[in-house]
């Protein structure tokens, strides 16, 4: 309907190469071609302008526009996930790279975190940091940007050394014992042993298996020598330099891997091992692939025709045309 428009144009120039038939015949034109315009009058211009743009509101009216208001409404899938992140002074071990660069375990676990949280949008997800004790840095949440503003808070030295992996178990099943949730998922993601903590690992795994939360252990970390930090004996913290860094020196890492299956194993979970970046990256892809996200997604439409407003405007037009062609700018028949 709107290529109707097209014609419009062809109208207006086949209607200014000829006018209507004369009103007065005289032999002769040559007195009056002196007085006259070679130009239509600035009247007849304005008149034929009104008729087309009525031309032009029919036409689109006859295409029917409309204004249209589309609500769409994303359902959350239902899947509850709190991630429970080591932050221990190991974790400032340098065995991982971010970005081609040699990066901290926590730099790497922070970086790999980031990318998960955004792969999931719809689902809800919490982070729990320990070292000698857990201590919550985000509750489960759909604002997923202010849960990576939180991430950002994740780092060793806030709470006093260890770590506490039972207690930080129990207190991410405590926040997962919603039962209105459709599924739950811990992620635990540690590079030692428990050494600290009121709370065994074994009996907060039962806890995990009794509430029926999915449970998946990542174990981060070489066993072999890596930059390692060189901690001062009586302040428990890492010497540093002039500038503030903290200092490194090759050192043999160990890792508990049995410690850590056993847990898997009772809390009726899954173990992984992550040596680098790159498998940890890919076991997060790995878990991302197992807990399936189904969302539900309501549209509305609401629709408002514009059309009779068009219809008005072209009769408006229209009207105003023949009242002028009849009065102030009445031509001789």
């Amino acid at each position: 309907m709107l290529l109707l428009l097209l014609a419009i144009p062809l109208l207006a120039y086949f209607r200014g190469r000829s006018g209507s038939t004369a009103a007065l015949t005289f032999s002769s034109t040559s007195t009056l071609r002196s007085l006259g315009k070679t130009s239509a009058a600035r009247a007849g211009k304005f008149l034929r302008s009104l008729f087309l743009l009525g031309l032009a509101f029919f036409g689109i009216a006859m295409a029917r526009p409309q204004l249209g208001t589309t609500l769409t409404q994303v359902e959350a899938s239902g899947i509850d996930i709190m991630l429970v992140l080591d932050v221990s002074q190991s974790m400032l071990t340098k065995d991982f790279s971010v970005g081609g660069d040699r990066a901290t375990r926590i730099e790497a676990i922070r970086e790999v975190t980031r990318q998960f949280i955004e792969a999931r949008p719809n689902d809800r997800i919490g982070i729990i940091a320990f070292a000698a004790h857990p201590y919550v840095i985000s509750p489960m949440t759909l604002d997923h940007d202010w849960l990576l503003q939180n991430l950002e808070r994740v780092r060793t030295g806030v709470v006093e050394d260890g770590t506490a992996i039972g207690s930080a178990i129990a207190s991410a099943a405590n926040r997962l014992k919603d039962k209105a949730s459709k599924s739950r998922v811990m992620v635990l993601l540690t590079d030692g042993e428990n050494n600290a903590g009121k709370i065994p690992p074994p009996t907060a795994a039962e806890a995990v298996r009794a509430l029926k939360i999915r449970f998946y252990a990542i174990g981060a970390g070489i066993n072999g020598i890596a930059p390692a930090p060189v901690f001062n004996p009586r302040t428990g913290k890492p010497f540093t330099d002039m500038l503030g860094n903290i200092m490194y020196e090759n050192q043999r890492v160990q890792f508990n891997e049995e410690g850590l299956k056993e847990v898997a194993k009772i809390a009726d979970g899954q173990f992984f091992r992550a040596t680098d970046t790159k498998s940890l990256e890919q076991i997060f892809r790995d878990i991302d692939k197992l807990e399936k996200t189904t969302v539900a997604v309501k549209k509305y439409q609401q629709y408002r025709d514009l059309f009779p407003a068009c219809i008005m405007a072209g009769c408006s037009l229209f009207v105003a045309q023949i009242l002028l062609s009849q009065t102030i700018w009445k031509k001789l028949p």
